[in-house]
């Protein structure tokens, strides 16, 4: 044997000692290794921060600092639940680490912005902006940019865009607030992507979601009593209306709080979404998309959150009835339970499993976690002025 050939097997023999050696002398520094399927974020949405919590503990892991302006802020996950990405009202997306509790990657890319998503295969991160309007597109990992897509309409004016989801095949669909349009966006032959528009939707299509399988995307529409639909198997077909004239022949109440339609309840045959100035909940027929009932409820609901076994959905509610939420059983279609869990119940989130719902009480700067079997609550965290609750789940669900 060589001289070099007995070396290189003397260091085989001994790596297995070096190794342990290695690692229990950083014991004292590194941190236990820990995945990131139990975590999630909380808005802090007037400091400019979010807290990093652990579920199943019910507890705070961090502050994350300097996001921003996050009145009204989201946040979707990486594939493999290691990044959130933070929309920002004031038009920044943020990169942040789970894992490390800490920024890693911030572009400021529009002076307003309501929203973003990411694309099923991770790549790319779009946002939605009101200004100056259209959405731009970046890459996940470095936050540069990728593309830009100017929301034009008419003679050249700017649409404010809403509604943006991520759909299968490398899709993004949104709405056109001013042109009552919704555009979806191929990305699957690359970074120039192929843009479908459908024009004449209605008036003034607000927010959207998809359904969970990613068929169909529904806007909901501000100027008009109704909903458009696009079935995005057959988006040659174009919008259908639903839900034609739900409130005619009664005066629409002032509207304090737009609803949130991405998240609203599809259980089962049924999608549950909001009468826009009513108090009541819709209840639709996901196979031919007709009104089967209307639910009464304490006031004009903001979100509609069902769990994952679909048994129950959770509403809360805009000013002035906002301390309030209530249990709808999806079995009997009815009102089962009333909460009053804290002042200004801004959000909604179940665990991953569903068995415990979280609810950010803006006004008395806390989190309520309740038990979703029992209506029980289970803890309460301080938070100051908490809104969104954003669970690394949603790296697996489409449209969020």
């Amino acid at each position: 044997m060589t001289r070099y050939a007995r070396a290189a097997a003397m260091a085989f023999r001994a790596w297995p000692l070096l190794l342990a050696a290695a690692l229990l002398g950083g014991c004292a520094t590194t941190p236990a290794p820990r995945g990131t399927g139990d975590l999630g974020l909380i808005v802090q949405r007037a400091d400019g921060r979010v807290s990093l919590v652990d579920a199943s503990e019910r507890a705070e892991l961090a502050e994350i600092d300097g996001l921003g302006d996050l009145s009204h802020a989201s946040a979707v996950f990486s594939r493999d639940e290691r990044f959130a990405y933070v929309f920002g009202r004031d038009g920044a997306l943020t990169k942040v680490d789970l894992l490390r509790g800490r920024i890693v990657a911030r572009v400021q890319q529009a002076g307003n912005s309501i929203g973003g998503a990411i694309s099923g295969d991770g790549r790319l991160v779009a946002v939605s902006n009101y200004e100056p309007g259209g959405v731009r597109v970046f890459d996940a990992r470095t936050l540069e940019p990728v593309a830009r897509i100017p929301a034009r309409y008419g003679d050249g004016e700017r649409a404010r865009v809403v509604g943006l989801v991520d759909a299968p095949g490398e899709r993004f669909v949104f709405s056109l607030y001013e042109a009552g349009e919704i555009w979806i966006a191929d990305f699957s032959g690359g970074d120039e992507p192929s843009i479908t528009r459908i024009r004449g939707v209605g008036r003034k299509p607000y927010d959207g979601l998809i359904t969970p399988e990613g068929r169909y995307y529904i806007a909901g529409l501000f100027g008009e009593d109704g909903l458009a639909l696009v079935d995005l198997w057959h988006p040659e077909r174009g919008a259908r209306e639903i839900l034609a004239g739900y409130g005619r022949g009664e005066k629409r109440l002032p509207v304090y709080k737009m609803p949130h339609l991405e998240g609203w309840a599809m259980v089962d045959d049924y999608a549950l979404l909001p009468a826009v100035g009513r108090h009541e909940v819709l209840v639709v027929d996901r196979d031919d998309w007709h009104e089967v009932a209307r639910i009464p409820v304490h006031g004009q609901p903001v979100f509609v959150m069902a769990g994952p076994d679909g048994r129950e959905a959770w509403v809360n509610f805009a000013f002035p009835r906002n301390d309030t939420v209530q249990v709808i059983d999806m079995d009997t279609l009815k009102v089962d339970d009333t909460l009053t869990p804290g002042r200004g119940v801004l959000h909604i989130a179940f665990s991953a499993r569903g068995e415990e719902v979280w609810l950010s009480l803006r006004d008395d700067d806390a989190v309520a976690v309740y038990d979703a079997d029992t209506h029980e609550p289970l803890a309460r965290l301080p938070v100051p002025r908490p809104s969104g609750i954003f669970f690394t789940d949603r790296a697996d669900r489409i449209g969020l």
